[in-house]
C-alpha cells in the first residue's frame, strides 16, 4: 500500500503541475492585463477557481475536470501512503514495554 500511495500522490501532484501550467498560459492569453496571470504564478488556487469560473465560456471544462481528478487522486494518495506509513512505524515499535518498579520502601 505504501508503494501505491506513493505512486498516487506522485501522478497527481505531477498532473496538477502540468493542468496549472496550462491554465496560467490561457490565463495570460485571454485577459487583457497580466495581473491574473501574476497572482496565479504566486496563487495557484486563484488559478484554479479562476479556470472554473471561465470553464464554460472558453471551453476549459474538460481540463478543468481532469485537474480536479488529479487533486482528489493527490489527496487519496497522500492518506493511504500517511495510513501505510504509521502501520509500519507501528509494527516497528515494541509490543510490550517493560515500566520501572514503583516501590518507595526504603532499602538498607
Amino acid at each position: 500500500m505504501l508503494a501505491i500511495g506513493g505512486i498516487l500522490y506522485g501522478v497527481g501532484a505531477i498532473a496538477s503541475l502540468v493542468f496549472w501550467i496550462i491554465i496560467l498560459i490561457k490565463m495570460f492569453k485571454t485577459e487583457q492585463s497580466p495581473v491574473q496571470g501574476i497572482i496565479g504564478i504566486f496563487c495557484s488556487l486563484w488559478a484554479f477557481i479562476w479556470g472554473w469560473m471561465n470553464a464554460t465560456k472558453l471551453g476549459l471544462k474538460k481540463t478543468m475536470l481532469q485537474w480536479t481528478a488529479a487533486i482528489i487522486a493527490t489527496i487519496i494518495g497522500s492518506v493511504i501512503f500517511t495510513a501505510a506509513m504509521a502501520k509500519k512505524a507501528m509494527e516497528m515499535q515494541p509490543t510490550t514495554i517493560e515500566m520501572p518498579s514503583l516501590d518507595m520502601t526504603p532499602t538498607e
